[in-house]
């Protein structure tokens, strides 16, 4: 059965229904309908407002008309429907909400004086109102402005509704048993309307205060421009003298003094607690003095908001981690143009790594800046994208490049090009590697200001070399030309290189050509000069050899700006967080590169992985300190791409391939390859040395005695040949032992002649050829039946030795090269001791036929290349040695078969070549 009380209910929630749809008609639709999109800021604001009444206002209505189904359905059916089918009480959270949002909305709208202003701009339409909305009011008199009738009509029926809730609950109340199940359900909604009731007083009661605030403030004060902040990005700063608190947002900071202590108190709690609210996203009605103490919210939040005020970040929106009113911790900022990006921030701006997109005027292109960030600039390392397709791999300082980089372009472009090298304030400055597609050439050498500028080289795909000083990008002053057939040129050049003036010609043969030398149209070279044919033919080795850059670039200074950020990020502890930074970030394949904005993030190592995988390898490294244990620890490291001894071998080995590959495979290359990659092995082990020093500062110990001396310049420059040296070989050695084979290729050739010539011998004419001793021929390896050729057992004869030879291909390691010929010299003696049936010790006479033979057996391609890059790379400490001795014995084998196949042509006529086979 239904109580009069839940009737009562059913004729209030009637009642407020239709006034709330009179009001709407009346008041919300008119005030929104004449109202056009106003230019003030201000105005603007309160259009917003009013605009979130109604919306406020609507809801208000729905949930009543729910209320009063709910109240109908319980009186009709009053037998099978209890009272916890009320919405009132089963859904009071939900109402009170709803009830909540319209307070809110009708005291902000109070607070900018929105109905005052609205009435002013239609003041003959709404005097014509005035008495329809006098109407909804009771005890208003009839002298009230429009302004004032309309914040009654707007008030005085939710006042008037809520109050007859709180009365009809507590009756509702009194009428169910103590333990009936609804008892509860409607204790709880007259206790939470109660609260409605304190809640809208105070509410009202703060509006007309703040209202009546603003007229006593200064213009300056107030402002030109009217800002709502999200209550979620509010922080409330207590002040130091007990008065003032300020208010820290997105974009401005307020400062509040009261009067005296206990305003200071009570405007404090209430703007906290109406923050703490917005954070929880539900609203409650916190009493001052009343209750356990307030919660205070938390410093670092996560919301988006939209920024006002000019500046970089205008009208753009960001969503992420904010703390203490500035964008802190990962977000993303996105302009309404279409630029945008994705990162990390410190206190308002970009820091740390951060993606970045700019949208350029065609159509579908953008730039992409995946850099790290200092304090809202690009600075540290990054990769850049740009709609033209140009990428940039390298470093930043203030938004610049700055230091080591490389800037292509693609494939297809019309002038390709790529740059490897230093940067400076964005501009090209210091040591570079410019390749120029379209002219085929390769310039190696200084630049300023983006401009070729200082010693440099020029290398061309037909072989040609130029050395000089280049001022402004055009060669000035004296230079040198080297040509495909090693004519030698020195003198003056024009702006496109091309001979003009006085100058010298060296001929292949020793010819020299001296005078004045220039070029005209359709008149290709001229020259006036002398001729001199008197000189002797120059040895050919010392032509081949002239080497281009040796001294005009100190190869310690060449690639400082690769060494740089790892010799940084030693001398700062290694820290975990800056290691992408100074080191460059991991990514997969250059695929990920052009990932779109949806996987900006590619699968780059983050931060605090870096911080665990740097700990973890200084760690490692205190534990491989003994000879053995550091030479398996480096190569596990220098193998690693993730590792700072790997991370700075494959810099380093771009560089390589940047200059000695393709068109700088040059043999007037080599030299300067050669000690680049010793000062690579140099940095390396320094490199080492400092990780080992940070790894022992963090356990708080230091370097010991021994390891200490290691810092002598003589026992450093021994480690780096023996332990160093030969584990990054491999990684230059291609390009490397390229320059040597073109360094050495008519000695090579002279030799493969030789070779040929002596494969023509059967083994004992060979032995007899080469004078090697008969007492010493292994005769026992020769077994033949009548029947059998001699072409048959060829190569029989020393064979362990010469397939021992022939292992030195194998490797690229120059010891592990000296150790297969010491072992081919102990092969030799081991089947000499078998011939002879006791242990026999070679002399020099005997070894050197013999080791000839061995090698001519074993056939090795461009031995000479093998033996002039052993020489130049070997541990210093074999120098003097049985490895010195040899590799001096099989240079001379090299060089005895080189003259070979001369030798062949003037040998006695006492046997034919028929009988070699």
């Amino acid at each position: 059965m239904c109580s009069p009380e839940e009737a009562a209910l059913l004729r209030l929630e009637e009642v407020f229904s239709a006034t709330l749809a009179r009001v709407n008609s009346l008041v919300l639709q008119p005030l929104l309908s004449a109202a056009q999109e106003p230019s003030e800021p201000q105005s603007r604001e309160c259009l917003r407002l009013l605009q979130q009444l109604h919306g406020s206002s609507q809801q208000l209505w729905e949930v009543t008309e729910e209320s009063l189904h709910s109240l109908r359905e319980r009186l009709r059916h009053p037998g099978s429907t209890g009272l916890e089918s009320l919405l009132l009480l089963r859904g009071a959270d939900h109402v009170l909400q709803v009830y909540i949002e319209y307070i809110e909305s009708y005291t902000s709208c109070i607070v900018l004086q929105a109905f005052q202003k609205a009435a002013k701009r239609r003041s003959e339409f709404w005097r014509g109102q005035l008495k329809a909305l006098r109407q909804l009011l009771s005890g208003v008199g009839s002298k009230g402005s429009v302004g004032t009738a309309l914040i009654q009509a707007l008030r005085q029926p939710l006042t008037h509704h809520v109050q007859q809730y709180v009365l009809l609950l507590l009756s509702l109340a009194d009428t169910v048993p103590e333990h009936h199940p609804a008892r509860e359900l409607v204790v709880n909604a007259a206790t939470l309307f109660g609260n409605l009731q304190s809640f809208l007083r105070q509410a009202l009661d703060q509006a007309v205060a703040t209202q009546a605030l603003w007229p006593t403030l200064s213009r300056r004060q107030r402002g030109h421009n009217v800002h709502t902040f999200d209550l979620k990005l509010v922080w409330v700063d207590p002040g130091q003298d007990g008065c003032t608190f300020h208010l820290l947002t997105p974009e401005e900071e307020f400062s509040f003094r009261a009067k005296d202590p206990q305003g200071h108190a009570v405007w404090q709690w209430k703007v906290t607690q109406a923050v703490c609210q917005a954070l929880r996203g539900k609203k409650d009605f916190p009493l001052l003095g009343a209750g356990l103490e307030p919660s205070e919210p938390p410093a670092c939040r996560c919301t988006a908001h939209t920024f006002r005020a000019e500046g970089r970040f205008c009208q753009a929106t960001y969503e992420g981690e904010w703390c203490r009113g500035r964008p802190h911790g990962k977000g993303t900022l996105k302009w309404p143009d279409g630029q945008n990006h994705v990162g990390d921030f410190r206190q308002g701006l970009e820091h740390g790594f951060g993606i970045r997109l700019l949208p350029q005027a065609s159509e579908d292109r953008f730039d992409c800046y995946k850099c790290h960030w200092w304090e809202g600039r690009m600075s540290g390392y990054g990769i850049c994208e740009y709609g033209t397709e140009e990428v940039y791999k390298g470093y930043f300082q203030e938004g610049l490049r700055h230091g080591f980089g490389v800037f292509e372009s693609p494939p297809q472009a019309a002038q390709p090009f790529r740059y490897t090298g230093h940067w400076e304030k964005g501009q090209r400055s210091g040591y570079g590697i410019q390749d120029d597609s379209d002219r085929g050439e390769r310039y190696i050498g200084m630049w300023q200001a983006d401009q070729r500028h200082g010693p440099g080289v020029v290398v061309t795909q037909a072989g040609v070399c130029y050395q000089g000083t280049f001022h402004a990008d055009k060669m000035v002053g004296p230079g040198i030309l080297l040509s495909e057939d090693d004519s030698l040129y020195e003198g003056t050049f024009t702006k496109d290189l091309t001979l003009r003036g006085k100058g010298k010609v060296t001929f292949p043969n020793g010819f020299t050509l001296e005078g004045s030398f220039g070029s005209g149209a359709g008149r290709g070279l001229h020259t006036h000069g002398v001729l001199d044919t008197s000189a002797l033919p120059p040895d050919l080795s010392s032509i081949c050899k002239r080497q281009l850059g040796l001294g005009a670039f100190p190869v310690e200074n060449r690639w400082q700006g690769v060494y740089g950020p790892f010799r940084d990020f030693v001398s700062a502890g290694c820290p975990g967080d800056l290691q992408e930074a100074l080191l460059g970030f991991h990514v997969q394949s250059s695929r990920e590169l052009r990932k779109s904005q949806d996987y900006l993030c590619c699968e780059r190592t983050q931060p605090e992985d870096s911080v665990g995988r740097i700990k973890d390898s200084l760690e490692e490294l205190l534990q491989h300190r003994e000879p053995k244990a550091l030479q398996q620890y480096l190569r596990k490291a220098l193998s690693n791409s993730l590792h700072p001894l790997g991370k700075l071998l494959q810099r380093l080995m771009l560089t390589f391939q940047a200059t000695y590959a393709g068109v700088g495979a040059n043999k007037h290359l080599q030299g300067l390859a050669q000690e680049e990659v010793k000062q690579h092995a140099q940095e390396l082990w320094a490199t080492y040395r400092g990780l080992l020093r940070v790894a022992l500062q963090h356990k708080g110990q230091a370097l010991d005695e021994e390891e200490e001396e290691e810092e002598d310049a003589e026992t450093r420059d021994l480690r780096v040949c023996g332990l160093v040296l030969p584990l990054v070989l491999p990684s230059f050695y291609s390009e490397l032992f390229t320059l040597y084979l073109l360094l050495h290729e008519r000695e090579d050739s002279l030799y493969s002649q030789g070779i040929t010539s002596l494969s023509l011998f059967p083994d004992t004419k060979l032995l007899e050829f080469l004078e090697v001793q008969k007492h010493l021929w292994p005769l026992k390896d020769l077994t033949l039946t009548t029947n059998q050729r001699y072409s048959l057992v060829r190569d029989k004869c020393f064979l362990s030795a010469t397939e021992c030879l022939q292992k030195i291909m194998t490797t690229v390691d120059p010891r592990e090269k000296l150790e297969v010929l010491e072992r081919t010299y102990g092969e030799i003696e081991a089947t000499v001791s078998r011939v002879l049936g006791r242990e026999h010790k070679l002399p020099m006479d005997d070894l050197l036929p013999l080791l000839i033979y061995v090698v001519s057996r074993a056939r090795i391609q461009h031995l000479g290349a093998e033996i002039h890059l052993i020489r130049d790379m070997m541990d210093p400490i074999h120098t003097g040695g049985l490895y010195d001795f040899l590799l001096t014995a099989l240079e001379a084998c090299y060089e005895h078969i080189q003259k070979e196949d001369m030798r062949l042509h003037r040998f006695p006529g006492h046997w034919d070549s028929r009988e070699l086979w």
